[in-house]
């Protein structure tokens, strides 16, 4: 079965859906077969792969198969990536909370879906809504472990913290196996004092979970969503494509050690 990972922060606009679209795609690169699951309602990582969001009304997405039932296999997308596959998000799913509070397992209607599809892919990655609510709750209760992007910044240690604490809270009454696969530095500016001085306190605080890759500020990065491309697709020369390559390595490399 493929490794589930629900890459999740609270705070918005610290390149959470970034890192799913590129770190999904570098690994598909690398000859991983791999499926991206948009669970956030603005659908960005949806149209940051090419399928306008204006077009749910006629495509099926993960909102139908939380809430309806339907067969998390029915909704999957091929990208232009031979080895990447998408289950999409759609305006629909923004009501999904409230009408997930009164439905029976509701934590668990996520992790349901992925049982079976997950064993035809070597990577699962689930793209959080910026949020704790039911959403994210189902994201973590499904995920084997986790991946926590953080933009270098006064209150990125205030955020860690909560996020930490509400993993805390998954492992002891809904998914005690949840484990940390690596928080990532993003946005990383390092001609800054406070990054510098934010980047040396996370890495001492959280010591080998901080992956050696960082991704730094990077434009070309920021333009590729509104080409429907990973930065792979967009521009493979730039740094942002280079860092989500090193990072992919890096999975991998910590793959084969956790299991060899």
């Amino acid at each position: 079965m493929g490794k589930i990972i629900a890459i999740t922060n609270q705070k918005g606009g610290v390149g959470k859906t970034t890192t799913a679209i590129n770190l999904a795609a570098s690994l598909a690169v690398a000859e991983k077969r791999v499926l991206l699951v948009d669970l956030d309602p603005q659908g960005n990582t949806t149209s940051g792969l090419g399928f306008k969001t204006g077009e749910e009304s006629r495509r099926r997405h993960i909102y139908h198969v939380l809430i309806e039932g339907l067969e998390a296999r029915e909704v999957v997308l091929p990208t232009e990536l031979g080895l990447l596959d998408l289950i999409p998000s759609g305006r629909d799913l923004a009501g999904a909370e409230p009408e997930l509070v009164n439905m029976e397992g509701r934590e668990y209607r996520l992790r349901e879906a992925l049982t079976g599809l997950a064993a035809d892919y070597q990577y699962v990655f689930i793209d959080c809504p910026p949020s704790l609510g039911l959403l994210t709750v189902n994201a973590l209760t499904a995920a084997d472990s986790v991946l926590i992007p953080i933009q270098c910044e006064y209150f990125a240690m205030e955020g860690l913290t909560e996020l930490t604490r509400t993993l805390g809270r998954i492992r002891s009454s809904l998914n005690p196996a949840l484990d940390t696969e690596g928080i990532l530095l993003t946005m990383l500016d390092d001609r800054t004092l406070l990054t510098r001085q934010v980047t040396s306190e996370i890495r001492e605080y959280f010591g080998d979970k901080v992956y050696s890759t960082v991704i730094p500020r990077n434009v070309r990065l920021g333009e590729a969503p509104s080409f429907g491309k990973p930065i792979l697709l967009y521009d493979i020369r730039s740094r942002g494509a280079e860092a989500y390559l090193d990072l992919a390595r890096e999975v991998i490399e910590n793959e084969a050690e956790s299991t060899g």
